[in-house]
């Protein structure tokens, strides 16, 4: 039980996760059928929806804004700050995260990029929050291209135009569309957060400051 506590808030991420991609999958897979149906088109089975263009772009498309946003959120919270904030760096102060860690080479306990990493694997490593981010955004980005093409031209060909390239669908509006709608929610989701955390609170949770701090007080 204690192994499982103290790793609670990933696992508990993780099973949502799970079941509302299952949720997701269950009801894009009748939905499907539902937009087949009126087409005139034979149904699909739940293995044949799930490796679809249609449940990929709608995976792919939300992975991509979410990705971007932690991406962004890591890299602002880095260099910005917001006076009241639980969010936000502290005010004129110096924050554990800044300290160099080549100073730090010779703790036992450090991980291994900073005892014995090179200086390009430490640089890389100092950053790597940002980067993985940065990278899965990218590899997201590109997938939600690639399956929104493909469920873009089967569209089409429903409705007896032709079918489009990924590159072609990149210059579409639809494309935009599914990404703007997705970007703005976040970064409204995450100035609520940053914002709700100046004047509310919430007890025992690590976003919020103390119940009984000064609205000025800056950071949690």
């Amino acid at each position: 039980m204690r192994w499982i506590r103290l790793r609670a808030l990933l696992t508990a991420n993780l099973v949502l996760f799970v079941l509302f991609l299952v949720g997701l999958l269950l009801t894009g897979h009748a939905h499907e059928n539902t937009e087949l149906a009126d087409h005139g088109q034979p149904p699909q089975s739940l293995g044949q929806y799930v490796v679809s263009s249609s449940f990929g772009e709608a995976v792919f498309e939300n992975w991509e804004s979410e990705f971007l946003q932690m991406g962004m959120y890591v890299l602002l919270t880095a260099y910005l700050v917001q006076k009241g904030s639980a969010e936000s760096r502290r005010l004129d102060e110096e924050a554990p995260q800044d300290e160099d860690p080549r100073k730090h080479r010779s703790d036992r306990d450090a991980p291994w990029p900073v005892r014995q990493g090179s200086a390009v694997v430490l640089k890389l490593y100092e950053n790597s929050l940002a980067i993985a981010f940065g990278v899965v955004f990218l590899l997201s980005f590109w997938l939600h291209a690639v399956t929104g093409a493909a469920a873009y031209s089967e569209e089409q060909q429903l409705h007896g135009a032709e079918a489009v390239s990924t590159w072609e669908y990149l210059q579409t509006s639809q494309f935009w569309y599914e990404s703007f709608q997705n970007w703005q929610s976040e970064f409204l989701a995450v100035a609520a957060i940053v914002g709700g955390s100046i004047y509310l609170r919430q007890r025992r949770s690590a976003q919020s400051k103390p119940v009984h701090a000064p609205h000025s007080e800056t950071g949690a």
